[in-house]
């Protein structure tokens, strides 16, 4: 990006509130789903910053996933949420409107990663809620990939919360490859608990440690929120260096059908 575009897209002001249009839009979501699935969003939702910076972490296996938490997370939250999104996206007729005006923003995925970067990171710095999905990309088999290392940076630069995201189910009703959905089922999104990653890493660990441990923190919080099959190599025992994770269970009895 160049450096007036890149000034131009800087003067554009983030909005944090849920327009009227994207309420009414994800009530039709919603209403739409229910025909396909049932949708369960459940876990720590009240424990997510009403206000203030916060990263949304979540699992990737399927074009359900920002549908579903689009429509039934952001509203339980009351603030939106801003994404990162390729920025071929916004030359679709409708789609391109919609993603434009509710808080999508474009990405060029094949220049380098350090203009999405500035933009992630000025997104959290004015205080809004920002939802990634850390493998970067759709599973190819419903399990959680390989973590990369951008959101770590983030939380470690910003200090924003992270709040990871569980999704099961999403990949069963409509996996990667496949051209539309499979109905029936239920996609179950848990919520865990809000946490610093630096109050997990021991003070003085250098930057390149911190930035791997971090990463492996992030996915093994979001890891715990889903069944063992769907958890990758991150079922696996940590090694010793992230292993300490004391933190509140996630509660369950919050849990809403919706």
């Amino acid at each position: 990006m160049s450096g007036d575009a890149r000034a131009a897209a800087d003067a554009v002001p983030i909005r944090e509130d849920i327009a009227p249009w994207m309420a009414a839009l994800a009530t039709a979501f919603r209403v739409g789903l229910a025909g396909l699935t049932r949708v369960r969003i459940e876990g720590a939702v009240d424990q997510i910053p009403r206000s203030g910076p916060v990263i949304v972490a979540a699992n990737h296996s399927s074009n359900l996933d920002v549908p579903v938490l689009g429509s039934s997370l952001m509203p339980r939250l009351g603030r939106r949420l801003q994404w990162l999104g390729k920025k071929e996206l916004f030359d679709w007729p409708i789609v391109g409107w919609v993603a434009r005006n509710g808080g999508v923003h474009a990405i060029d995925r094949s220049t380098a990663d350090l203009d999405a970067f500035r933009l992630a990171a000025r997104i959290l710095e004015e205080g809004h809620a920002l939802f990634v999905f850390p493998e970067g990309t759709r599973s190819h088999d419903g399990a959680l990939g390989e973590g990369r290392d951008g959101v770590a940076v983030l939380a470690l630069r910003t200090g924003a919360p992270i709040v990871p995201v569980g999704v099961t189910g999403a990949y069963e009703r409509w996996p990667r490859g496949q051209k539309l959905p499979h109905p029936g089922g239920r996609v179950t999104a848990r919520v865990g608990s809000p946490f610093r990653v630096q109050d997990l890493i021991a003070p003085g660990t250098d930057r390149r440690a911190a930035k791997a441990q971090a990463t492996e923190i992030i996915m093994r919080r979001i890891a715990e929120l889903l069944p063992e099959r769907q958890r990758g190599r991150y079922g696996a025992p940590a090694v010793a260096a992230v292993s300490p994770l004391e933190h509140p269970e996630v509660p369950t009895d919050e849990g809403a059908t919706v």
